[in-house]
């Protein structure tokens, strides 16, 4: 089984579904987002394959979703992502691809329906 993570080292549920996976016997590959953000289209893809919309997949905490306005309930999901992809790190984490599927995996147990 292939696995991917969108990850952050940072955070505590990016590592803790990191261990899950590894844990299952698999070693996933490992992106930093922050570093390198998946494309538009491959982001809005695996939004939707996750069955969320760009505001669910969006960090919602932090300074910077309050400086840029985030939360203004206007704003469509075109301008969601284009905030996501001037700045990785709105986006949540973290996202785990696999052949059963995509997931948002906070909480970190979510990681389990993919293994």
């Amino acid at each position: 089984m292939t696995i991917t993570i969108y990850h952050n080292n940072a955070c505590g549920t990016s590592r803790k579904t990191l261990e899950a996976i590894r844990a299952s016997g698999v070693e996933p590959e490992i992106v930093d987002y922050v570093k390198n953000p998946p494309s538009r289209e491959a982001l809005k893809a695996m939004i939707a394959k996750a069955g969320l919309t760009a505001r669910a997949a969006m960090r919602d905490k932090g300074d910077l979703y309050e400086e840029l306005g985030l939360a203004d309930a206007s704003l469509s999901d075109d301008a969601l992502l284009d905030a996501m992809m001037a700045h990785p790190i709105l986006i949540n984490r973290p996202f785990v691809v696999t052949d059963k599927g995509v997931r948002l995996c906070r909480p970190s147990e979510l990681v389990l329906e993919l293994l």
